[in-house]
């Protein structure tokens, strides 16, 4: 089986990885995907964009690139599109369009049922089959019978959960994976890791970065934090966690360790997104913990909120006994991994 697949985000290939050792040896994947799987038609490295402007100068490049696809996808038994539905949607309404009986297959869809739900009418329309890694993410499609909840990547990508709470006296520090994300709350980190001069603190620096990369985003920071660039093992050893908004939360969760989200965006795309996006919490445990018990797993602070002092505080009065309590809650609401469901999918097992 040739496998047309467009995963163009780092996080995409990581559940890709997984998914293919699922898959039988007789699956080839073509398309857009780490030179790790096999052998892209397009590096990932080519496709890093930053910014509003960089993105408009890249235009005709993405449109050449759909065009390109397209094509391919002609001598492909199947198609996989994961996530960027702001490039994968519009590929698959033009595959569908070039090939109306070409199986399109759409595995980490996007996130509709907290903006722009117009894109549930394009996910029906123009796929065939929708991987769904969130249980109530079906509640807002019309059509049952191509949605599917398939499980959760995270629980396929973990490999150590706590039972129970540890005192190993390492706390982690995730200040996320985008420079302008590092660069607002490293400074308040910093100086709560200087409040701790009894713990190990240590610093989870994202691996796509190179020692260059490091020395120019993060600055000097050995006399502050120890580093590391593996995130499980290291929240596995953590007895308590910083981590600025995004996937890592829902990491942190299931592998056990407490921990206080904090974020800072820019004012106008603050005030943009609360308008456009409307949730009562930001981080993705939150969100999925309201649907077990109405109520939250974590604390969050928001722009003005994120000070050290505030931080500093919910570290020192969180309910940890509480928090690993709602964690196996959190892990039986999502059950298992997706890869080995999605590779049945995908195989028509």
């Amino acid at each position: 089986m040739r496998l047309l697949v467009c995963a163009l985000e780092t996080s995409s290939n990581i559940h890709l990885k997984e998914l293919k050792k699922s898959l039988s040896s007789n699956v080839e994947f073509v398309g857009v995907f780490d030179k790790e799987l096999g052998n892209p038609y397009m590096d990932l490295s080519n496709l890093a964009i930053m910014g509003f402007i960089d993105a408009i100068k890249k235009l005709r490049f993405f449109f050449k690139l759909r065009d390109d696809l397209v094509e391919l996808a002609k001598d492909c038994d199947k198609v996989l599109l994961m996530d960027s539905s702001g490039f994968n949607l519009p590929l698959a309404k033009k595959i569908k369009q070039t090939y109306p009986n070409k199986e399109i297959i759409y595995y980490i869809l996007p996130q509709a049922w907290a903006w722009k739900r117009k894109r549930v009418f394009a996910l029906e329309k123009y796929c065939d089959k929708l991987c769904s890694i969130l249980p109530f993410e079906s509640e807002i499609y019309t059509q049952k019978d191509k949605i599917k909840y398939v499980g959760h990547p995270l629980l396929d990508e973990i490999k150590e959960y706590k039972e129970e709470l540890i005192q190993s006296d390492i706390i982690s520090f995730m200040p996320g994976s985008r420079r302008s994300e590092i660069k607002r709350l490293l400074p308040i980190y910093k100086e709560i890791a200087q409040k701790l001069p009894n713990k190990k603190c240590i610093l989870i620096i994202p691996p796509k970065f190179s020692q260059d990369e490091i020395k120019d985003i993060y600055g000097n920071i050995c006399m502050f934090f120890e580093i590391s660039t593996n995130a499980h093992k290291t929240l596995y050893e953590s007895e308590f966690a910083f981590i600025c908004s995004g996937t890592a939360t829902l990491e942190s969760a299931l592998i056990g360790t407490p921990f206080v989200l904090s974020y800072i965006a820019k004012s106008l795309d603050y005030f943009i997104g609360r308008k456009l996006v409307k949730l009562e919490y930001v981080g993705l445990a939150n969100i999925l913990y309201k649907y077990i018990d109405n109520t939250v797993l974590h604390k969050e602070l928001l722009q003005d909120e994120v000070t050290v002092k505030n931080l500093f505080d919910i570290y020192e009065d969180f309910n940890r006994e509480e928090f690993i309590k709602n964690v196996h809650k959190l892990r039986d609401y999502l059950q298992k991994g997706s890869s080995k469901e999605v590779a049945k999918i995908i195989e028509n097992e």
